[in-house]
């Protein structure tokens, strides 16, 4: 069996003329860069609000009101890391054509 060298050629023309269970390859990927968008968007944010939660919790740990300790951390680590790893490796996983998801989030991050 011989292989195509035209890698270019025979990926834009299964991005034209393909289809996943009976929808466009190229819609699918639109539908992927704006969830990416939306995505992207709703982290930053997102990450606003952790900047002001995480500056609240130092400033409650400094004064003593909440015990921010590193036995504490390492419990949370421990039983919440690996379930945030699983997700994410789930998520990244079931994306086809991920790379319009990829581009989606970094917009949706630096656009404002």
């Amino acid at each position: 069996m011989l292989m195509s060298w035209n890698l270019l050629g025979d990926l834009s023309h299964y991005i034209i003329n393909g289809n996943i269970h009976g929808l466009p390859t190229w819609m699918i990927m639109a539908i992927l860069f704006i969830v990416g968008l939306i995505i992207g968007y709703l982290i930053m944010q997102f990450l606003k609000l952790a900047i002001v939660a995480v500056i609240v919790a130092l400033v409650l740990a400094y004064f003593g009101f909440w015990d921010l300790s590193l036995s504490q951390l390492q419990k949370w680590g421990s039983m919440y890391g690996s379930i945030a790893i699983h997700e994410a490796i789930l998520l990244i996983a079931i994306m086809p054509l991920g790379i319009g998801f990829v581009l989606g989030l970094v917009i949706g991050l630096v656009a404002r």
